[in-house]
């Protein structure tokens, strides 16, 4: 889906569809629902395509992280940039680099999700792959803090991955692409 005359808004708002009727419905992640009903998700945009920026306005949002504490985790959320898998798997590995070199280590971690996100060995046509797959290209940045608590509260937070694939398989490949295409705002 091409982000060409959508919005901030309209991209904002297939990201939350998505965190809901996806994420949050069939439990992909079991800490999601807490926070996006206490507000603490950031949804960040940069309309930005080149590497050199995108990794700067992810520098930016660790600088809000460090500066808003009520905020728990960001999505930033890349529409114009990284349409192909390959490139943005390259970014991914810059920007993990990036974080470990401006100290972050052990503060921030990185989640990938893009809308063609398909498991390393895996078939793309594999329903699975829908646990990481979005409406935009985007990294998720969680509170290294968030994660210990989160991991600490739950009866079994070695099998979510597990229960994740299982989970999406058993929905189906048509089920998870209609569940990924609803979130996309329709157009005139």
């Amino acid at each position: 889906m091409t982000h060409k005359n959508l919005s901030d808004q309209d991209i904002t708002a297939a990201t939350q569809t998505w965190l809901k009727s996806v994420i949050i419905e069939h439990n992909i992640c079991p800490f999601a629902k807490r926070e996006l009903e206490k507000q603490s998700i950031y949804f960040g945009i940069t309309h930005e395509t080149e590497i050199e920026q995108c990794l700067l306005q992810l520098m930016l949002e660790c600088d809000r992280l460090d500066t808003e504490p009520d905020i728990e985790t960001t999505l930033l959320i890349y529409p114009a940039a990284f349409t192909e898998f390959d490139d943005y798997l390259d970014f991914i590995e810059i920007a993990e680099t990036l974080l470990i070199e401006q100290g972050y280590e052990g503060t921030y971690q990185l989640a990938s999700f893009h809308p063609d996100y398909c498991f390393q060995g895996s078939d793309p046509d594999d329903a699975a792959n829908y646990t990481n797959r979005s409406p935009y290209p985007l990294l998720h940045l969680l509170r290294e803090t968030s994660i210990e608590r989160g991991v600490a509260s739950h009866s079994d937070p070695e099998n979510i991955p597990q229960q994740n694939i299982e989970l999406t398989r058993k929905l189906g490949l048509a089920k998870m692409q209609a569940l990924l295409t609803a979130c996309y705002p329709v157009k005139p």
